[in-house]
């Protein structure tokens, strides 16, 4: 995350900065899956490896000449002077997150009952589905802003869930308690569930939902506040019908 510091201090753009984490975390996660050695380790390495690369790829390939995130432009507008030590603070805090999510992905490799049990496919299962969710959110939000038509996207998964990408983030995270938790319910591998109530704390009350919906209600205004009335906030749902 000093990496991604760098990075952005140079480029003027944050964007980098999450492209950067999920990176790193996949690559930690890789690394503490395959020392772990247990007959999960390749699942666990591929696992996050999949995840990590799809979304460090998507997050990398729209951030060349395009706005900051806002959440990070209302940092740089409010931290002013001090937003690039802020910053630096603000990317440590990350850092220690995703060493949560490691530790995660670590704790799913080492458990040692017989592979593959149900609960393997399970969270292989769950993994590709969260995968596919947060890809395809991220296509269907990619598409409407290159329409050009303004407004909110309320299409596809966006007309169920106000933020599906970030429900699916958090399912993802799902899938290493699956493989962490034996039959025998080993004490350790009860902290993987550690790993999807942090992100789910993270994106539904800290850095994702509210900063992302205030600065959504700042340029949309009305439009924005209509698509909360309607849209659940978080987990997919039929949108409630006008009046």
């Amino acid at each position: 995350m000093g990496i991604a510091w760098l990075v952005q201090r140079f480029t003027r753009n944050c964007g980098w900065v999450d492209a950067v984490w999920s990176a790193a975390t996949a690559l930690g996660g890789v690394f503490v899956a395959l020392h772990a050695g247990g007959p999960r380790s390749f699942l666990a390495s591929a696992m996050v490896l999949l995840w990590g690369g799809r979304l460090a790829w998507h997050i990398a390939r729209r951030t060349p000449g395009a706005p900051e995130d806002p959440r990070y432009a209302a940092f740089r507008r409010d931290w002013g002077a001090a937003f690039e030590r802020r910053l630096f603070a603000f990317l440590m805090v990350q850092a220690a997150a995703a060493w949560v999510l490691v530790a995660t992905v670590g704790l799913a490799a080492a458990n040692e009952a017989p592979f593959p049990a149900a609960a393997d496919v399970a969270a292989a299962l769950v993994l590709a589905a969260a995968v596919w969710g947060e890809a395809t959110a991220d296509a269907q939000m990619q598409r409407f802003r290159a329409a050009g038509t303004g407004g909110v996207c309320d299409r596809g998964l966006w007309g169920w869930s106000r933020h599906p990408n970030y429900f699916f983030e958090i399912l993802g995270w799902c899938a290493y308690p699956l493989l962490a938790i034996n039959r025998s319910v080993h004490p350790a591998g009860l902290l993987a569930l550690a790993g999807p109530l942090m992100m789910y704390v993270l994106l539904r009350h800290v850095s994702g939902v509210p900063p992302l919906e205030a600065s959504m209600l700042e340029r949309r205004g009305d439009a924005f506040r209509a698509y909360q009335a309607r849209v659940s906030v978080l987990l997919p749902w039929p949108p409630k019908r006008a009046g």
